[in-house]
Order: structure tokens, then sequence, then C-alpha cells
């Protein structure tokens, strides 16, 4: 499948894409979100990738979305071209995606971001919703997902304000895994989508639904959506020989099924 503004590659069992626009930061139009969208909805159905890498570059992961698209967008357009539906289907890729993020992570790069599952950052990686800035507000998801992650007063204060934190002050809060050396981070995510590729892969997607459904809903219809995941995982064969080479103190081999 050719891609023009992302850059794919499989190194079975993670697959990785790259943001590919660096002359404008990996700033996110139209046509980078459906290649990502398409790209990792190929992966869901690639049974030799489990888990997926995604990153920009040294320098920014995405300043954001492409400014010139948006300024000559009227509300009709932009419910025409219903680029939301593209984030929509971004929110239901089912394998896991580790973050690897360095430099600008701001506005629909944040937004983007908290799409990962896991997020490695590097020591230069900045996060921020800056949209106020020029006149508008987050719309991908920032006002959302960002209070949900750190809490109701730093986001206002970030959203509000549009100044970025760093990766510490991200880690700090809770929106970050860790921070590595720029020379390390990207390496690190690809470690740890490998070590998260070796694991069963139904009980990865199904936890993976059952963490995410924490989101939408309350105590206890998660608690519903974790028991009926639980209870799917006696059917498989992987819940099989996990446990037979845990009794047989052997490492695993599971088969996605």
């Amino acid at each position: 499948m050719p891609f023009s503004q992302i850059v794919v590659e499989t190194e079975p069992p993670i697959g990785i894409i790259r943001l590919n626009r660096p002359k404008v930061l990996n700033a996110l139009n139209f046509e980078l979100l459906r290649e990502l969208v398409e790209a990792l909805e190929a992966f869901d159905k690639d049974d030799r990738i489990r888990a997926t890498v995604l990153t920009g570059n040294d320098d920014a992961f995405s300043a954001g979305a492409d400014i010139k698209e948006l300024s000559e967008a009227t509300p009709v357009d932009l419910i025409q071209r219903n680029q939301f539906a593209l984030w929509d289907r971004l929110k239901k890729t089912a394998k896991p995606i580790v973050g690897a993020i360095s430099g600008h992570a701001l506005g629909g790069g944040c937004e983007l971001a908290m799409n990962c599952d896991i997020i490695i950052a590097s020591e230069t990686a900045k996060f921020g919703q800056p949209e106020i800035n020029i006149g508008i507000m987050p719309g991908a998801g920032g006002t959302q997902r960002l209070t949900r992650t750190i809490g109701k007063f730093r986001a206002m204060e970030m959203i509000l304000t549009g100044q970025p934190i760093t990766a510490r002050e991200a880690e700090k809060h809770g929106l970050v895994n860790r921070i590595v050396p720029i020379e390390a981070y990207f390496e690190e995510a690809k470690k740890l989508a490998m070590q998260i590729a070796q694991k069963a892969p139904v009980a990865t997607r199904l936890a993976k639904e059952a963490v995410l459904k924490a989101f939408d809903t309350s105590l206890q219809e998660g608690l519903q959506f974790e028991r009926r995941n639980f209870y799917l995982l006696f059917s498989t064969q992987d819940m099989k020989e996990g446990m037979k080479a845990f009794s047989e103190k052997r490492p695993p081999q599971f088969k996605g099924r």
C-alpha cells in the first residue's frame, strides 16, 4: 500500500509508523490522518503484527494541525470532510500502540499522542494544546482526554493559556510513561512494543479494550465489561497454553487463538 505522508515498516511481531512531513514539523493534514488510520487498520488485520510503534522524528512528533488547510475551511467544509470520522476510526485500533515522542507534540499532535496506549518520551518532548492562541480550541479530544489524564486544573491551565509542558512535567502528571535520552527513546519504545508483542494477542486486545472502557463508562459498567472479557479468554487456546507453560516452568508459545 503506497503512502506519501507516512513511512510504514514491519519488523514482526511489531510494526512501525513514522509521520513523514518534516518540513512542516509533521503537521496533521487530512491526507496524513487518512494514511495513518489505514496503516493502523492494516496492522490490525496482519497476524504477524502484535503491537505498533508510532513516531515522528527527533525534532517533532507533530506540531499540530495543518493551519494552512484549516484556515481556509468553513464549518460546512469541516462537516462535509468529516475529518473527525478518522479520529473515531483511530480510537478503534485494536492492537496496542506505543508512542515514541520527541520534540513538539502540540495541538493535534498532542491529541494524537494521547491516542497511543503507552508513551515513551525523549528529554526534548513538549506537550501542549495551543489552539487558543489562534482563536480556536482543541477539537480532536484534547479537552476530554487531557482532563481525564492530568486532571481539571492542569488541563484548564494548558488549554486556556496555550502554554506547553516539558517531558518532565508530562511524566509528573501521568501523561507519559517515562523519559529517556533523545538517542534512546525510539529504541526504548520498540523494546516495549516487542515485550507486549510476546504476550497472548487476544488477551492483549481485550485488556486494552477494558482499560479504554474506563474512560467511557461508570465503574460498575466497566467492571461488567472487564468480567465479560475475562470470561471470554477462558475459551482461547492461548489461555490453556499460558497456564500449562506456567505449570511446566517454560515460556509460553502464544498463537493468537
